[in-house]
């Protein structure tokens, strides 16, 4: 038989339970507001927040404790030739010319300018890379390290550049040992993978920036130092000025890209920045470290993309391939039978998707290989056997049909990926992108930007057209060049 309980017990027993219920309902109460809140949260965002360590810290802070200390501060001075200096103009209207001739007898300055970049170690030994534009034509380089530590003059090696992918492989000549870091797969990386850029802009030196990759195989950038070979890693971690040569690293802090470029209408970040691949730039850095030079394989072909017009006019089955718009004499396409109008459809056994990929896959093909080639000729398919052959280094030095004259002028065709961000409104003609000081262009005012439309009677439509008006220019004669600035058409008269 049970024991039983009197009416005091059970009333303090009732007493404790209904304390405790009014307690519980007040945290449960309290918590609810939080947890949906967190909940909402979570779903309007749409992310997941990164881990942190077992201390509480953010698993960047572990990355850029172990990469910054490989990442250099590069300052490189050049000498430029100029105007007096502080006193730049630019006259436009009905008295340019007036203007124009009145200074043409001042005196012009020889000075200095610098840039800044970044760079990362990638050996024990002092190996490093940054972007060729950050030491194009450079007097002098100087690399600081994060413990202020610098080189200058004779202790920095100009191991070998190439223009094409702005890379620069550069060493340090000393008996020092220096941490560096190591190359990621940058095929495995994924769109939405965390990314982190770590550089000097804007001379603040050791700048960690955190986003994501947001997109691969960005091409056909317009940008003003290049590079033409372009399958861009595009992130939106901020990328500013001083960056360009810096790493771009993923979340185990390995290099999946060198910082290149931004894209902005007022030169600083708005979360659009490219970097080079690193599956891309280590073929090239091994190159430059064994011969100094990269080489190319060449066909001797000018693309163009396949658009829905010339997939509807060629009676293409759709718009992958490229369209050989022209083929130059005595090249390795010539001389496999290779013709304009012919759309190529494999190389080398890979289906070929874009022109900017195309060009990549014909580059890094090893010179005098034997590469089967399928084209898609009057509604048939035909396969040709192309042997390879280097990028001759006249091409290599004009890059995509650039050409620069006696007159003092570089031009490319209006057409030309380059000519983008000068926003023309001519359909034909070539462009203007350099103007030499105290040139015969210079003198006549020709500027940066002018569409050259016709030289004497000649009309020009491309570069070719162009270079053989030149070609047949009579010293000490006056000829007339019609030019589109804007909107505006005039002429000018050019003494070489």
């Amino acid at each position: 038989m049970g024991s039983k309980i009197s009416l005091r017990t059970a009333g303090i027993i009732a007493g404790a339970a209904a304390v405790f219920a009014f307690l519980f309902g007040i945290i449960i109460t309290t918590s609810l507001p939080t947890l949906a809140n967190r909940s909402e949260a979570s779903q309007e965002q749409g992310i997941t927040v990164p881990p942190i360590t077992d201390v509480g810290e953010s698993p960047f802070a572990q990355i850029a404790d172990r990469i910054s200390p490989s990442v250099v501060n590069i300052s490189a001075e050049k000498k430029v030739t100029g105007s007096v200096p502080g006193f730049e103009w630019r006259f436009e209207g009905p008295f340019d010319d007036f203007f124009r001739d009145f200074f043409k007898g001042f005196p012009k300055y020889e000075g200095k300018s610098q840039t800044l970049g970044s760079g990362f170690l990638i050996s024990e030994d002092g190996y490093l890379i940054t972007n060729y534009h950050v030491i194009k034509d450079a007097s002098d380089i100087v690399i600081k390290m994060t413990n202020k530590t610098e080189f200058k003059n004779d202790e920095i090696k100009i191991i070998g550049t190439d223009q094409r992918t702005d890379i620069a492989l550069l060493k340090i000549e000393t008996n020092d040992r220096f941490p560096y870091l190591k190359f990621g797969d940058s095929d495995k990386v994924k769109v939405g993978d965390w990314a982190m850029a770590v550089g000097n802009p804007f001379h603040l030196e050791g700048t960690v920036t955190v986003g994501v990759i947001s997109a691969k195989g960005r091409a056909n950038i317009p940008l003003p130092e290049g590079p033409d070979f372009q399958s861009f890693l595009q992130t939106d971690a901020a990328i500013n000025p001083g960056n360009s040569g810096g790493p771009l690293v993923n979340i185990k802090g390995e290099v999946v890209g060198i910082n290149t470029a931004i894209t902005s209408p007022s030169g600083g970040n708005v979360g659009i920045g490219f970097a080079i691949p690193a599956n891309l730039a280590k073929n090239i850095i091994d190159e430059l470290k064994s011969t100094g030079k990269v080489t190319r394989g060449y066909l001797g072909v000018y693309l163009q993309e396949i658009t829905e017009e010339l997939k509807d006019a060629l009676d293409l089955p759709s718009l992958d391939g490229v369209l050989i718009s022209e083929v130059m004499e005595n090249t390795p396409a010539s001389k496999a039978g290779i013709k304009s109008g012919d759309v190529v459809l494999e190389f080398d056994g890979e289906m070929v998707k874009d022109m900017q990929s195309f060009r990549l896959r014909v580059a890094s093909t090893p010179v005098g290989k034997s590469v089967k080639v399928k084209i898609f000729r009057d509604g048939k398919e035909k396969i040709l056997n192309v042997t390879m052959e280097e990028f001759p280094e006249e091409v290599a030095a004009v890059g995509n049909k650039e050409e620069k004259s006696e007159l003092g002028l570089t031009v490319i065709d209006v057409t030309d990926v380059k000519a983008q961000k000068f926003n023309l409104d001519a359909k034909r003609g070539v462009v203007v992108i350099d103007v030499e000081l105290n040139s015969p262009a210079s003198d006549a005012g020709i500027k940066v930007g002018d569409v050259i439309l016709a030289i004497g009677k000649k009309e020009i439509s491309d570069v070719n057209e162009y270079r053989a008006a030149v070609a047949n220019l009579e010293e000490g004669k006056p000829v007339i060049f019609h030019l589109q600035r804007g909107e505006r058409k005039l002429y000018v008269a050019v003494t070489l």
